[in-house]
């Protein structure tokens, strides 16, 4: 059970929990992994800096193992500048039928939103985790040495070769070979996401004849079987995400776990019409009528156009106007509880 990454991260299992952002993690799920050898993870990206403080006072208490915090390099559309709100009123009201379908109306929106990137990484090293993971891009050359000096490993994440090489050059300590079966956001940083779409076992090699940086596959791993398969073409560690996302630990609505487990292999495709930005989601009636490539309003502002659809959808159990973030592999999903699919796995990985 030891690899590059428990000897760098200072754990005892080659097990990382996916940083589910968006109001999935929380203390309770990254302290069962933690605690359990692996390596806990807190997806922050849309906290302020208060509320990622708070929540380092509540890991703190919960665990005093390793842990990672997420955060999001890039977490503004640079196309939100000066956005025309001719274009802002055209594009929101494209979504009118499925508000009007749940009788509701459509949100007043403002594209002002700046960036907490910066702010959030200050409370990052007030709490100085033992990892700091990002997506979307890579920190600035300080943000990446000032982490170095406080002894925090950096794990970026890469969707190509090209990603990849470009976080190796900035010297992280880690990369995550993020493939195109896992759920959530692609988190794609040097080319537009439809022109990223590797699979996991194919970025693995590719990382693994190219780079000296330690891997960390992520996409579609859900039991031993997954891990034992990446480990073999080389990966370092891995991480899962769904499979701790449907934990009782974890922050989802319990509808959208129990979607996930009533319903093994069920459809998911990739969609930018839930938030701006393409992620891979169960297949619902938005996903399959807004094409891939019709424009929808840019990240976070689809999110936030969404967010009350979102909350009467479910309020009303229309499952078919819900985004329910997956991965592609659901065919095992059996545990409850993140402490027992953490023993089920290492007890799988030792035999």
């Amino acid at each position: 059970m030891k690899t590059k990454i428990t000897e760098l991260l200072g754990i005892e299992h080659p097990i990382l929990q996916g940083p589910m952002g968006g109001g999935f993690s929380t203390a309770s799920l990254l302290a069962a992994v933690s605690n359990a050898g692996g390596l806990g993870s807190y997806g922050a990206y849309t906290l302020t800096p208060e509320e990622i403080r708070q929540a380092g006072k509540e890991i703190k208490l919960a665990t005093s193992k390793p842990y990672n915090i997420n955060l999001w390099v890039n977490d503004v559309d640079e196309s939100l500048i000066n956005y025309p709100k001719e274009k802002l009123e055209k594009l929101k009201h494209n979504f009118k039928p499925y508000f009007d379908e749940l009788g509701i109306s459509l949100p007043d929106l403002s594209s002002d939103i700046p960036s907490k990137f910066e702010k959030q990484v200050e409370v990052l090293f007030e709490l100085k985790p033992a990892v700091f993971s990002f997506i979307f891009g890579i920190p600035s050359k300080e943000i990446l040495q000032e982490s170095r000096k406080l002894g925090i490993k950096t794990v970026g994440a890469a969707t190509t070769l090209e990603e990849a090489l470009a976080l190796e050059d900035a010297e992280v300590d880690a990369i995550v070979a993020a493939g195109f079966e896992a759920g959530g956001h692609r988190p794609t940083f040097l080319k537009p996401a439809q022109d990223s779409f590797t699979g996991l076992f194919s970025l693995i090699q590719q990382l693994k004849a190219k780079t000296k940086t330690p891997i960390i596959a992520a996409g579609g791993i859900i039991d031993a079987k997954g891990i034992a398969a990446a480990m073999t073409l080389g990966a370092d560690a891995v991480q899962l995400g769904t499979a701790f996302m449907v934990t009782d630990e974890s922050a989802a609505v319990p509808l959208h776990k129990e979607t996930l487990f009533a319903n093994p292999n069920i459809p998911t495709t990739i969609s930018k019409s839930l938030t701006g930005r393409m992620g891979r989601m169960v297949c619902n009636k938005i996903s399959d009528t807004v094409p891939f490539e019709s424009e929808v309003l840019p990240f976070p502002l689809q999110t936030r156009l969404m967010a009350s659809l979102k909350t009467a959808a479910l309020a009303q159990e229309r499952t078919d106007l819900v985004n329910f973030w997956s991965g592609q592999n659901t065919s095992n999903l059996k545990y409850h509880k993140a402490g027992e699919l953490m023993q089920a796995l290492i007890a799988e990985m030792s035999a």
